[in-house]
């Protein structure tokens, strides 16, 4: 009950900080739409980003949480544990923080540079300044998150989860305060969007410091005492340091794989940038849903059956993640491609994000989701080879889908723009699923067997059916879409119901879902 209360706490936090979240790139779309500013905003906002994924949440999580929660619990009694917890937590931070400075300072100095590198050449008079002030302004906030991820990993050892999970509520609730704010003052002053877009990167940096304080309230709660001395390299430190670098050389190709896609969009007209994060918005919806949430619950499962050697056991299990990623997946991707333009008018379109701009970001949308089941294959096989300890086959077929991706952007960039790029990423993300696969079956750990391809043969039939009947119910609603927001909401919701109702039962009626495992998964336990 306690492991059910805690996945309830984080799941609904997270759906929380979800909708939160669309909800201010909606504001955000309407109030700024898509263009040079935004692009330049857009790109500040995703560089520290990128470092915190990359060093706070990935690679200084894995290994701090474990180390802090064995010296918490690892004592005879809890006031032993809490001092050793303490006096490990105050080394770590006390090194932490000097490095955090440094990089910011670093970064700082450096961000024309880093500016130019990620443009067009020669650069836009107009938006690269913007691009260096909003970067400037925005990069502190990687220090304030990376110590929040800090007081989380502390918060999470003694299972307090509700803090660690609601914070990015915080960024989300800041920024459509400063969206709403900046709107109003535009109407009552005449002010620019650039202005607001300034205002909107102070506010990056202001929720971080807001979060920071939610975090630092909550460790005081649990008894955690933070506090900065001296920097000292202990043995423990420098063991966190050997763990960690691995794990962010590991993410190294996702995080490369951003700031390339990056640079390509930059090569491209203004509102590029824009077009793409609006999409992959969407993209990231289901990815987000299905992708991580299999990942995360297949893994514990398939760890023991290979640790137990039952290769019966470990081959159900992937089989049925994969089988329910498709179920779920490729009906998602088919909506996603046929209904992209009028979804993005429904929930960015409106003010400064006009047509012109739906239909673009509509195109990259339909593109970036072919991609989708490749997404969501990938985080599904990736726990096989961490079940077995290896985490060295994602990361190299990481960086081959990376060069595979740069390869195709180079060639596509030029006939077919920012939808070339979206391609490119679908490509690689295919050559990553083909390379986990192939390595699966020669290493004799998982093959796809052939019951598991017909059923997801049916699936991609019941899919093509359910996006004909899209296409047609589509057309009958054209008008809709952009007959304002509540309208518009109750279209997509048609849409919505349409395709769940033609998709699941063809899927039934051709056996795409498998009924007698359903029924037996279902089926009441009879009383004793």
């Amino acid at each position: 009950m306690s492991l059910l209360r805690n996945v309830g706490t984080i799941g609904s936090l997270t759906m929380l900080s979800r909708v939160a979240g669309m909800v201010r790139e909606m504001i955000f779309s309407r109030v700024l739409g898509a263009n040079g500013i935004t692009d330049a905003w857009f790109q500040a906002f995703i560089i520290p980003n990128v470092f915190r994924r990359l060093f706070a949440e990935g690679a200084f999580s894995a290994a701090f949480v474990p180390m802090f929660s064995k010296r918490l619990h690892g004592s005879d009694t809890r006031e032993e544990g809490l001092e050793e917890a303490r006096s490990f937590s105050a080394d770590v931070l006390s090194v932490f923080l000097p490095v955090l400075i440094a990089l910011v300072a670093l970064f700082e100095i450096a961000m024309p540079g880093v500016i130019w590198l990620l443009a067009d050449k020669p650069v836009d008079p107009e938006t690269y300044p913007l691009a260096v002030d909003f970067a400037r302004i925005m990069f502190p906030y990687i220090l304030l998150v990376s110590l929040v991820t800090l007081f989380t990993g502390m918060l999470n050892s003694v299972s307090r989860f509700a803090p660690g999970a609601s914070f990015p509520i915080i960024l989300n609730l800041v920024l459509i305060g400063a969206l709403l704010a900046g709107d109003w003052f535009a109407q009552a002053t005449g002010a620019s969007i650039a202005d607001i877009a300034y205002g909107v990167a102070w506010a990056v940096t202001g929720a971080g410091v807001m979060q920071l304080a939610w975090l630092y309230y909550w460790v005081r709660v649990e008894g955690f005492r933070p506090k900065v001395a001296w920097p000292r390299i202990t043995p423990e430190v420098k063991r966190l340091s050997i763990i960690a670098l691995p794990a962010a050389i590991g993410g190294g190709a996702y995080q490369i794989n951003t700031l390339v896609q990056l640079y390509f969009l930059n090569q491209l007209a203004d509102g590029s940038v824009s077009y793409m994060n609006y999409a992959d918005r969407l993209n990231q919806l289901p990815l987000g849903i299905i992708g991580i949430a299999l990942s995360t619950a297949i893994l514990p499962t398939l760890s023991r059956f290979v640790g137990s050697d039952n290769r019966e056991g470990a081959d159900r299990i992937q089989s049925d993640a994969i089988e329910l990623a498709m179920l779920l997946t490729i009906p998602a991707a088919v909506a996603l491609a046929v209904c992209a333009t009028p979804f993005v008018t429904v929930i960015f379109g409106g003010g400064e994000f006009s047509l012109a701009d739906a239909t673009a970001t509509g195109n990259v949308l339909a593109a970036l989701v072919l991609g989708l089941p490749a997404y969501v294959l990938v985080k599904v096989l990736v726990p096989n080879f961490y079940a077995r300890a290896d985490t060295r086959t994602p990361v190299v077929a990481a960086f081959i889908s990376l060069g595979v991706f740069v390869t195709a952007c180079i060639l596509l960039l030029e006939p077919y723009g920012v939808v070339g790029v979206a391609f490119a990423s679908v490509i690689g993300a295919w050559i990553n699923v083909a390379f986990l696969l192939v390595v699966l079956a020669r290493r004799g750990y998982y093959r796809v067997p052939g019951v598991l391809l017909a059923r997801i043969a049916r699936q991609a039939v019941a899919a093509a059916a359910m996006g004909a009947a899209l296409w047609f119910a589509r057309g009958e609603l054209t008008e809709w879409f952009d007959d304002g927001l509540l309208v518009g909401f109750i279209a997509v919701g048609v849409l919505v119901a349409a395709a769940a109702l033609v998709y699941f039962g063809i899927a039934f009626a051709t056996g795409a879902i498998d009924r007698q495992r359903i029924a037996t998964l279902t089926k009441k336990k009879a009383p004793q």
